[in-house]
């Protein structure tokens, strides 16, 4: 029974690590494309800087691109956040990180006519001691906005999955609970067999009987 505690401790250990590292690293998510009419649509743009260059000031510059049209400014921020005159006027919403890593930004009740591509423009200006880099760096995002939302196959067999593991974990667990009771109780009854095969032994033979010693 001991050996179950100490699994889930390990178990426990595993996942603080792991959530610990996690956390600490940024990761260059791809934004989700399609768009459902009415609702709002995070926009994700995450550029990721090393732990040596974080001391930087950064630009963030968003555009949109209707089909055969051209690139329209809708969106900047410049140590502040405001909205360039556009067909979004007072339906973005800025969700960027403190540490300008992640530079999203949120379209409120997305219409049909929001369909397009999305561009989202960095400028860095890393500020070292002898000099000052400028680096770029583009995301573009092909949004679609849809009527109705599909159903998402990909989460209807992730939930399977999880449902399928939660059941066998469980199995597991129950086997071997059963296994360590059995186990337990073996040796509870050899212990009272051996005792009462001594106890059956006659006194004047227990002097004789020769203890066994472990080397």
């Amino acid at each position: 029974m001991a050996a179950l505690p100490r699994l889930v401790c390990a178990s426990s250990v595993v996942l603080l690590v792991w959530a610990g590292f996690c956390s600490a690293v940024c990761v260059e998510v791809p934004s989700e494309t399609e768009a459902v009419q009415g609702k709002d649509m995070k926009l994700l743009c995450i550029s990721c800087m090393k732990r040596e260059e974080v001391t930087a000031s950064t630009e963030v510059e968003w555009f949109y691109r209707p089909e055969g049209g051209k690139d329209e400014p809708i969106y900047k921020h410049d140590k502040t956040n405001h909205e360039v005159p556009s067909r979004f006027s007072g339906r973005l919403q800025w969700n960027g990180s403190k540490d300008m890593q992640d530079v999203s930004i949120t379209v409120l009740n997305v219409t049909l006519n929001d369909s397009g591509i999305y561009t989202c423009n960095i400028t860095r200006e890393f500020e070292f001691e002898i000099h000052r880099p400028l680096f770029t760096s583009s995301r573009l995002i092909h949004l679609t906005v849809v009527e109705e939302a599909g159903e998402d196959f990909t989460s209807v067999i992730s939930e399977i999955m999880m449902y399928i593991l939660l059941v066998f974990l469980t199995l597991w667990l129950l086997i071997e609970m059963v296994y360590c009771y059995r186990k337990v109780s073996k040796a509870e009854e050899a212990a009272q067999e051996n005792a009462t095969d001594y106890l059956a032994i006659p006194s004047e033979n227990k002097e004789n009987c020769a203890v066994p010693v472990e080397e």
